[in-house]
């Protein structure tokens, strides 16, 4: 098998742009509500960017892992079968598509589970024949975030000059110290090779499980602003009022489950009104 960066990497055609920004989503961890992996299928289907290049999975995924089958089928791959045929089986993947009037590389993929370094030379790799200067990922991790807010927003990036930089799009700065991913461990490679990398987190309610798409809209419109692009988000926005209100009426029927969020929400606004304080 083989696993050189060149061997692994497929391009496809080759764009060729000057100060480009490649914005990288990962399914996995840091994508809770599918935040990470939204906000990019979302800016891919609103830019109608083209895909061009990906990485093969096979080197750097594990498909059977050993253990109960609550644990083994994180790893599988999805299959659909029906009346007996098979319908599909999703592989994992992980596609590069440009969006070349805004000089802007997007990437879709699933955190690799092995070959870190060499998953991430394929990345930095094609960022060198893209023309790319800057690397954006976008994640989200479950906290005390009500689902009736948006959610707090956290950076960490490569160098101290991009910190004062991202703040100014209403950002915090984050300190963590746990399990590690992909993306920090890629951020620590770029300053070596060229670029800057900035890695925008959501806190989003860690109380609910699947697609939280006012956490998408809100992410979106985030990133919209930090790369200048005039997005049409009106069918995001009504899809994520009509997903809180839909939230917001099943927790009204648990009056615990209420209570709960009402005091995230008080907790959450008296944190935005010191912060506010200490920024005024």
């Amino acid at each position: 098998m083989t696993t050189a960066p060149d061997d692994i990497l497929r391009i496809h055609r080759c764009p060729t742009l000057e100060e480009a920004t490649l914005v990288l989503a990962f399914s996995g961890w840091m994508d809770g509500g599918n935040v990470s992996t939204g906000t990019v299928e979302r800016l891919v289907h609103l830019l109608s960017a083209k895909s061009f290049a990906e990485i093969d999975p096979e080197p750097f995924y594990i498909y059977s892992f050993p253990g109960p089958m609550e644990v083994a089928a994180l790893f599988r791959p999805h299959v659909e079968i029906e009346e007996g045929l098979i319908k599909t089986i999703r592989m994992p993947s992980s596609v590069f598509y440009a969006y070349e009037p805004a000089r802007l590389i997007l990437f879709l993929g699933k955190e690799p589970n092995l070959r870190w370094r060499t998953f991430a030379e394929c990345i930095l790799r094609l960022a060198h024949r893209v023309g790319v200067r800057r690397i954006l990922f976008v994640g989200s991790f479950g906290g005390s975030v009500p689902h009736t807010r948006e959610p707090r927003m956290f950076i960490s990036c490569s160098d101290a000059e991009l910190l004062a930089e991202m703040e100014a799009y209403g950002v915090r700065r984050s300190s963590y110290e746990g399990p590690g991913s992909f993306t920090t461990y890629l951020m620590q490679a770029t300053a070596a090779e060229g670029f800057q990398m900035v890695s925008l987190v959501a806190e989003i309610p860690g109380y609910l499980q699947g697609t939280n798409p006012l956490s998408i809209e809100a992410v979106t419109r985030r990133l919209a602003k930090i790369l200048k692009l005039p997005l049409e988000l009106d069918a995001l926005r009504m899809a994520s009022t009509e997903w809180e209100l839909k939230i917001s009426s099943i927790i009204e029927n648990d009056k615990d489950f209420a209570e709960k969020v009402r005091q995230l929400e008080e907790e959450y606004d008296t944190d935005l009104l010191q912060r506010g304080a200490e920024e005024g």
